[in-house]
């Protein structure tokens, strides 16, 4: 069971377990990268918040998604490429190995966008 002092715990707790651990995963990836984010909860998903929510993220069937799209730097929208849905939303399927490193310089580009467009 999550601390019930974590908004992302009901959402967790309904998890299954191994897609739980990569919602951890995510999480604490995009945490590491962006110091100082709020955990809350927005459009009934896990989001973090820094000034705004730079961030949101879910278990599915089939994959993590992480929202919302990122419009830079161009090599990490080129990298983030192949996991993109139609909308930019992404989408990490589960039977891959997560690449927590591009998911943390994410967190970094959305929270840099966020902070950029005010």
């Amino acid at each position: 069971m999550m601390s019930e002092a974590d908004p992302h715990a009901d959402y967790l707790d309904r998890c299954e377990p191994a897609v739980r651990e990569r919602l951890l995963a995510v999480r604490a990836a995009i945490e590491r990268a962006v110091p100082g984010t709020a955990r809350c909860i927005s459009y009934k998903m896990p989001a973090l918040r820094k000034g705004r929510v730079i961030a949101y993220f879910a278990g599915f069937k089939r994959h993590i998604g992480i929202y919302p799209p990122v419009s830079g730097p161009p090599e990490l929208v080129a990298e983030l490429a192949p996991f993109a849905g139609p909308k930019g939303n992404l989408a990490f399927p589960h039977e891959a190995e997560l690449p927590l490193q591009l998911i943390g310089r994410l967190g970094t580009a959305l929270a840099a966008q966020y902070a950029k467009d005010g």
